[in-house]
């Protein structure tokens, strides 16, 4: 597994991360054996960047991890996140990016992973309430005090970055990116590569439609969330997936699977880019970390373009897209 620095601050990660949020909640019943077992499989085969955050599960995921990495904490990057609330009903309360509550779900997330620090402290999503410079400030005394090593933003708007960067050092940048959603490329990408940070793409598999797995929305569980998204609905669940079996018959030319391919693409697009593809199954780890081996030619990376080109996929990425991009 090779390595990849994470922005220009000293951050160095492996190329390819572990997302844990489906191991908890979101993508149908979890398992909690087999998700610590696929984290202990992941740092075997070299993948130690691990994503999480406090509000999958209600806290439940980041003591999951903090379990799972409890002797290999020296081993291991963390990555976690704060901002979205949820009650005990586990309903979504809002966004805050106070410095109050800054602190206050720093000191939460650390007591739940079992440790002294985070690596990556990411805002989850910008708090329009609060202007972006009172988040990191809060933030930056975080990384002062050594509770926090480097700090992030997710989704957030390219004039929200710059305005962030003149706070402190962003290193980090997560929001979703792949054949399946393009529209960072525009501003948001120029942007971070200009300001030195470096890039997280979450969903890199188009929440496993990029796998080929999904060919009707029956293919999922009751409570997978996935059935309330645009994308998996009516019309356009039926035009994305012509996207896939285009996607599905170069893989098959290439002799990979759609999924490979869709993760081979992305780290072939920037080294400054990391793919997060979530799993919680030793099997499709497995098969996501062989794509690391996987060279794709100009000819291919410029075939990939063409089938799956910018705003060619249907349907929004959240039923509210109210809080992406502050």
């Amino acid at each position: 597994m090779q390595q990849r620095k994470l922005g220009n601050q000293g951050l160095t990660v492996s190329e390819l991360g572990l997302g844990c949020m489906g191991m908890s909640e979101f993508y149908g019943k979890g398992d909690e054996t087999e998700s610590i077992a696929t984290i202990h499989r992941a740092l075997e085969l070299g993948v130690t960047f691990l994503d999480t955050a406090d509000m999958y599960g209600r806290g439940e995921n980041e003591e999951l991890v903090g379990r799972a990495i409890a002797q290999h904490r020296e081993q291991v990057i963390i990555a976690t996140k704060f901002g979205i609330q949820r009650g005990e009903d586990n309903s979504f309360r809002g966004i805050s990016g106070s410095p109050e509550y800054v602190r206050s779900a720093c000191e939460a997330s650390l007591k739940r992973l079992n440790t002294d620090y985070i690596d990556l402290y990411y805002q989850h999503r910008v708090d329009p309430k609060v202007p972006i410079e009172e988040t990191v400030g809060a933030m930056a005394e975080l990384v002062q005090q050594g509770k926090v090593r480097y700090i992030g933003l997710s989704e957030a708007s390219a004039a929200t970055i710059r305005r962030a960067a003149k706070v402190h050092p962003i290193s980090a940048l997560q929001s979703e990116y792949s054949l399946w959603s393009r529209d960072i490329e525009d501003e948001i990408i120029p942007t971070i590569a200009k300001l030195g940070i470096g890039l997280v793409a979450y969903s890199p598999l188009g929440r496993g439609f990029l796998s080929g797995t999904v060919t009707k929305v029956d293919d999922l569980a009751a409570d997978d969330y996935r059935r309330n998204s645009p994308r998996f609905q009516g019309e356009n669940f039926d035009k994305n997936l012509q996207l896939v079996e285009r996607v599905k018959e170069i893989a098959s030319s290439k002799g990979v699977t759609p999924g490979q391919l869709a993760l081979a693409w992305l780290l072939a697009k920037s080294d400054e880019i990391i793919p997060i593809p979530g799993t919680k199954r030793r099997t499709y780890l497995e098969e996501n970390v062989a794509t690391t081996e996987i060279k794709l030619t100009e000819g291919e990376l410029q075939n990939l373009e063409e089938v799956a080109p910018k705003n060619s996929v249907m349907g929004d990425r959240y039923s509210d897209m109210s809080a992406v991009n502050g």
